[in-house]
């Protein structure tokens, strides 16, 4: 029996303030990543923090300057159909309905999304060692089975991938995320919220001690018009990605203006190489292209023996996602896209 104490936060204020005086205490919103490791005996909080019912971080709103906040505590379904998200930035509702099962999604919190812990076996498995869960303790999965593991920005310590569909584009866009916690509010580029294994696997992001996530931002910009979400793995629904890539373009004709190409399933974060991106301005959209495009973002990948097909399944995942970015009504069942 885990005993936990239960509060419910009336507002972000309140939040902190309860998460920073309840020892070894949880923020708890839909909860279906925090409930799974609670099960599995993977963590044991003394308090949860409900925080189900902040509204001032439940909406979804256009901004002043024409960006688009999405409240942390707003559900990924309400998100992905949102009507906001489908007309400016469909790339992310395509990558949130990617993502687990219309029960999950309806559940996930947006502040969740960013928060969930990989799902490799060994992390999983209590019995076994894992530096993610206890650093020093080794990392059985580069010898062992690792078919689902990373190729790109693994460490001596950490073969594990991030899981998250959602912040593939989410990294694809450059959305930033806002926190408030007990030193005041602050926002990080998505880019620098996730964080490479290094040394220290167990530490997946870079939010601080006692700090909330309260909205995520999209800019302006939402590549409403060339876009596609690229998910292939073991089945077709409620399963992680082996690799996925999000994809927008800015196209003048068939010249790209500006790119976007973000991975999922290969790194222990959304992965992007921003050399890529510029590689392909001002080139026109071919496979040529973006079959080089795609040797520069794999540039480096390494697999584990299980895995080693992933290098040559992200090659061709990203040629073929850029040929759908091009005519978006390619990603219909049973479209394919030209070569």
């Amino acid at each position: 029996m885990n005993n936990f104490e239960y509060k419910q936060a009336g507002n972000t204020k309140n939040a902190i303030e309860l998460i920073n005086n309840t020892p070894d205490a949880a923020f708890v919103a839909g909860g279906t990543n925090l409930i799974d490791l609670w099960k599995y005996d993977l963590t044991h909080p003394s308090g949860l923090i409900d925080i189900n019912h902040l509204n001032e971080n439940a909406e979804i709103t256009t901004l002043k300057d024409k960006k688009v906040r999405l409240g942390a505590a707003a559900r990924n379904a309400d998100t992905a159909y949102h009507p906001i998200i489908e007309g400016r930035y469909p790339l992310l509702s395509k990558a949130i309905l990617a993502g687990a099962s219309a029960q999950i999604r309806n559940m996930a919190s947006n502040g969740g999304n960013l928060l969930q812990r990989t799902r490799c076996y060994y992390f999983y498995d209590a019995d076994v060692p894992c530096n993610k869960r206890e650093p020093g303790s080794g990392c059985p999965a580069k010898e062992g089975y690792n078919r689902i593991h990373a190729i790109l920005g693994t460490s001596e310590e950490c073969i594990a991938v991030f899981p998250s569909d959602m912040c593939i584009a989410l990294a694809a866009l450059e959305a930033v995320v806002n926190v408030s916690g007990p030193n005041g509010d602050r926002s990080i580029p998505f880019e620098d919220f996730h964080r490479l294994p290094g040394d220290r696997p167990d530490i997946d992001n870079t939010l601080g001690k006692g700090e909330i996530i309260t909205s995520i931002d999209l800019p302006e910009e939402g590549f409403s018009e060339h876009y596609s979400y690229l998910k292939l793995r073991d089945r077709h629904s409620y399963a992680f990605a082996l690799v996925s890539v999000a994809t927008a373009f800015k196209l003048n004709g068939n010249v790209i203006e500006s790119a976007r190409i973000a991975l999922g399933g290969v790194s222990h974060k959304p992965w992007r190489s921003i050399e890529a991106e510029a590689f392909l301005k001002d080139k026109e959209a071919t496979a040529e292209n973006f079959a080089a495009a795609a040797d520069l973002i794999l540039r480096g990948a390494k697999g584990f023996g299980s895995n080693d097909f992933k290098i040559q399944l992200a090659k061709k995942a990203i040629i073929r996602n850029g040929l759908m970015a091009l005519n978006p009504e390619s990603q219909l069942p049973g479209a394919l896209p030209s070569a």
